[in-house]
């Protein structure tokens, strides 16, 4: 798809709780100066609200996750106050059910951090342009998930709001391995497995691998 043209460069501020991001995403931005400009950052979503609000920028571009509120939080705050501002995610989160959240609140994209800084030059363009920009391989996960959704055909635990890579986590709590296990069988890292972990004990509403177990069989997520 070529980029649609737009009148001048895009606008954007940038938003994270960590300076060194913020940082990185101005020096992969930089080369491109004459299609893309940072008019402004912040640090956390109470200062980035004050600083949209300030400089009107055509597109938020913003972590998913920070300490605090988030930022799903974030769009929606923005949104609210403004449906005509564009707000973009960015994520190392390659889970559809992050972006489906992300739709939800009214994000016109969800990018994964490792994107390259030209792609994300194109993407910031087409957004501006009215598309709405989701990483190509999630994007096909997520035709399918919601293809799934369609027949009922649910994961393991998705009426409770897990997620799939949640379920399958919890799958392999049911069945006694440890956290280096899963980690060691997914190849993700222990503290990835520990967070999936926090999420799952607050969305089944208990708080240890024990009682997570018991209510997993308890309530039929698994046999």
């Amino acid at each position: 798809m070529t980029a649609p043209t737009t009148n001048g460069p895009v606008r954007v501020v940038l938003v994270d709780d960590h300076e060194m991001v913020i940082e990185g995403l101005k020096a992969m931005l930089s080369p491109f100066k004459n299609r893309v400009r940072v008019v402004g950052e912040a640090v956390g979503v109470d200062m980035a609200l004050n600083v949209i609000a300030s400089l009107k920028p055509d597109i938020v571009l913003c972590d998913v996750r920070m300490q605090g509120a988030s930022g799903l939080d974030l769009c929606r705050a923005v949104r609210e106050r403004d449906p005509e501002r564009k707000v973009i995610l960015l994520s190392v989160y390659d889970d559809e059910q992050y972006l489906f959240q992300a739709l939800r609140v009214g994000a016109s994209g969800y990018l994964l951090k490792g994107i390259s800084s030209d792609e994300l030059v194109r993407q910031l363009e087409l957004v501006q342009g009215g598309a709405t920009a989701i990483d190509p391989g999630l994007a096909a996960r997520a035709v399918d998930t919601a293809a799934r959704l369609q027949r009922d055909e649910f994961w393991p635990g998705a009426r409770h709001g897990l997620t799939q890579r949640e379920s399958e986590i919890l799958s392999f709590v049911v069945t006694g391995l440890s956290n280096r296990g899963i980690a060691t069988k997914l190849v993700i890292g222990d503290e990835t497995v520990k967070s999936h972990l926090r999420s799952i004990y607050r969305k089944l509403g208990v708080s240890d691998r024990t009682s997570a177990v018991a209510t997993a069989l308890r309530e039929g997520i698994f046999q």
